[in-house]
């Protein structure tokens, strides 16, 4: 059979079924993916050592004969344990393996091996479960070389993927160059078929470094392309010229019962100044928890409405954007306009500071005539139904919580004037409270100008951030319960919403415990338990039975949530549990406590979101970091936490100790590991980004380049800049 890198997994005979489904699992479906399938690291066992030259405890590569092989059976354990002798020109040693009573037949006396492994002793020097080959004509794969390690899954190893890509590298060669040639001279960099071999099988450090830079390249290429090419046609595009009005702003700035700060003052300006041009604004307002995003965007709103042109605010959770409902109808209060909020749970007005529901229908009906100057809602903002009369403003919170489309939908309502003027596209403000390092921001956003909130408010308390490990479980329940009797509120955040069934678990508990003298011993095995649901029942009926404690999760109704909420700002309720439903929007100025469970399982920019949601009222307020992990890498990363009050400055250390792959999730992006690592890489980004300009200048719809253009239609079904 004649293979292609198209040709399905599933038509090769030579894999068989079982192994099929297993590819399958990592997204292998073609040669191609098996192809794209990269090592995320490398074993270096290209020093090949004469066997009276070996050390213990070191790994190392022998080649010799096998001089006799034989299995044998220990009693006690029942365990298959293979030996073998192997000798070169200076010396005899023993290899043993565990369980692999095939090899017996597989390694026969008087074939000469590679076998690489750890030196070990017992007696005598040894080798320990090495790898091992045949020495034939054909290319080391498993020892004597530098080794891919690869993404594995149950039931598939490195040595399988390594034996399969192998097999089939031959087919490597008809994997078309879609690179224009000039970009690959400037650049210096590999063809794709030799970067391709080289990636999968290196002849040395010096050509693995180039496989790995030319297929980071590649995609880092294809981003800053996509990024531009969209930016290019925003700046194509016809937005409404909104005048700045110097003395409407300077009496809303006046009016505030706090002053800005300067960073407010500086991203305000840009913003404003953005809106003045005819061509489309995409700014990104990125700002730390409290830095005041929604003022500066509050300001942009104004502006826009006093010029008679509509504005829509969409935000990713209903709790959010109730949120922003009425932060912006307490802050633009004085002028009157009616300010409008829509989610899936239904539709409100607020006009004259009096706020009433509406029926979906008329409220639409408002929308359309541009009756509703303002309108904050969630996704129900993007459906087909809701048309806008005269949208000039989108502004988009947490904007990385939503998808390109997404955006892109709510920024296509493009406006008629009544006049017959042309169609304008809406300037586009996101926003969001996750600071991100300025090496992604460049990649992701490169389409977007960037204004940064890098400023608190004055009089903004620091919060004080602890570790809490098992030994102090029960003294930090005890310190909660006194704040609670002083009249603060806490938050207790948990990292998931069900576990297994453990129903009889709490009143088991219940009657074992009590609660006033807490065993350590009893809430201990409460670590397990740490759902949502089962965190709620602990808490309420066994650690503070005394306390009113409500619970708030995703998966619950609007009004459920809306109504918990709303309890929780009144003050009705003394502790919230929670899922991270909270980590952004919620302003609670009476809530001084945040509770994490198992802190170790978030990263860093969102324990710093959580910790931001207290410390907003004049009392002095604590996070509280449980975790069960003693590991270093988590004590380093929560460490980083206390030291840090700059979610900048954290973020930058996230990206050092988890890399880009887990700050953003490399599965969200569909980015291999090779690309995730190279986006701290800001020379390799750079130089991506002037070759993209080059091409683009010249060239915008790609129309000398089709394999490029083709290349990138498919690069951006499987990405997801978001």
């Amino acid at each position: 059979m004649i293979f292609s890198p198209n040709t399905p997994i599933q038509n090769i005979t030579r894999i068989l079924p079982a192994y099929q489904k297993r590819l399958a699992k990592l997204g292998i479906k073609t040669l191609r993916d098996l192809f794209l399938h990269f090592p995320h690291r490398y074993q270096d066992l290209s020093a090949i050592k004469p066997i009276d030259k070996l050390k213990l405890n070191e790994v190392a590569t022998i080649q010799g004969k096998i001089i006799d092989i034989k299995n044998i059976r220990t009693w006690k354990k029942r365990m298959a344990i293979t030996e073998a002798h192997v000798q070169d020109n200076g010396g005899l040693i023993k290899a043993v393996w565990f369980n692999q009573p095939y090899l017996a037949n597989t390694l026969k006396i008087d074939s000469l091996v590679s076998l690489s492994g750890k030196i070990s002793f017992d007696k005598t020097l040894f080798l320990s479960n090495p790898a091992y080959e045949r020495l034939t004509d054909q290319d080391l794969r498993h020892t004597g070389r530098l080794i891919p390690v690869y993404p594995e899954t149950s039931g598939l190893t490195s040595r399988y993927m390594r034996y399969l890509i192998h097999l089939f590298r031959p087919t490597i060669n008809q994997i078309a160059e879609w690179l224009p040639p000039a970009t690959i001279k400037a650049q210096k960099l590999l063809d794709l078929q030799t970067a391709l071999r080289q990636i999968h099988f290196p002849d040395s450090t010096k050509t693995l470094a180039q496989a790995k830079r030319r297929l980071a390249f590649n995609e880092l290429f294809l981003i800053q392309l996509f990024a531009l090419q969209q930016k290019i046609k925003w700046q194509k595009s016809r937005s409404p010229k909104i005048t700045f009005q110097q003395n409407l702003i300077k009496n809303f700035v006046d009016q505030l019962p706090f002053k800005l700060t300067d960073a407010q003052r500086r991203s305000a300006w840009e913003v404003l100044q953005d809106m003045q041009q005819t061509q489309p604004m995409n700014r990104l307002l990125e700002g730390d928890v409290g830095s005041g995003k929604t003022i500066v965007a509050a300001m942009a709103a104004l502006q826009v409405i006093q010029t008679g042109w509509q504005v829509a605010f969409m935000a990713p959770t209903e709790i959010l954007a109730q949120q922003h409902f009425q932060e912006i109808t307490k802050v633009l209060k004085s002028y009157h306009f009616p300010v409008g909020l829509l989610t899936g749970s239904g539709a409100k007005i607020n006009l004259k500071n009096k706020t009433t529901n509406v029926q979906p229908k008329e409220f639409l009906r408002q929308i359309k005539n541009s009756q509703i100057k303002i309108i904050i809602g969630t996704h129900a903002l993007i459906q087909d139904r809701v048309k806008f009369k005269n949208l000039a403003l989108v502004i988009v919170d947490e904007q990385h919580r939503f998808g390109v489309e997404q955006r892109a939908a709510l920024q296509k309502n493009v406006s008629q004037m009544d006049d017959g003027s042309p169609a304008t596209f809406p300037h586009l403000l996101s926003m969001t409270a996750t600071p991100i390092p300025r090496t992604l921001a460049l990649t992701i956003y490169g389409d977007l100008d960037l204004s940064l909130l890098d400023e608190m408010p004055k009089g903004r308390q620091e919060i004080i951030t602890r570790v809490v490990p098992p030994t102090s479980r029960a003294k930090a329940y005890d310190f909660i319960r006194q704040q609670t009797k002083q009249g603060r509120q806490a938050f207790v955040i948990c990292p998931r919403i069900e576990i297994s069934d453990k129903s009889s678990v709490v009143s088991d508990q219940k009657e074992k415990l009590d609660t006033n003298h807490l065993s350590l011993n009893t809430l201990r095995n409460w670590d397990d338990v740490k759902a949502v649901k089962e965190e709620y029942e602990k808490l309420k009926k066994i650690i503070f039975p005394d306390l009113r404690i409500a619970l708030l999760h995703g998966q619950m109704k609007a009004k459920e949530k809306e109504k918990t909420m709303k309890d929780f700002v009144a003050g009705k309720t003394d502790i919230l549990v929670s899922t991270s439903v909270v980590e952004v929007g919620i302003d609670v100025p009476n809530a001084a406590i945040m509770m994490i469970e198992g802190a170790d399982r978030f990263g860093l920019a969102q324990l710093h979101q959580f910790r931001g949601r207290v410390g907003r009222g004049p009392h002095q307020s604590y996070c509280l970091l449980f975790t069960e992990s003693s590991s270093k890498s988590t004590q380093a990363r929560l460490k980083a936490l206390i030291a840090c009050r700059n979610g900048f400055e954290l973020a930058e250390k996230d990206l050092q100790l988890r890399g880009p792959g887990e700050f953003f999730g490399a599965n969200q992006w569909g980015l291999p590991d090779l690309t995730m690592a190279s986006l701290t890489d800001v020379e390799l980004i750079k130089e991506a980004r002037q070759e993209a300009i080059k091409i683009l200048k010249t060239d915008y719809p790609l129309k000398n380049y089709p394999s490029l253009l083709e290349k990138l239609a498919n690069f951006q079904k499987v990405i997801h800049l978001e």
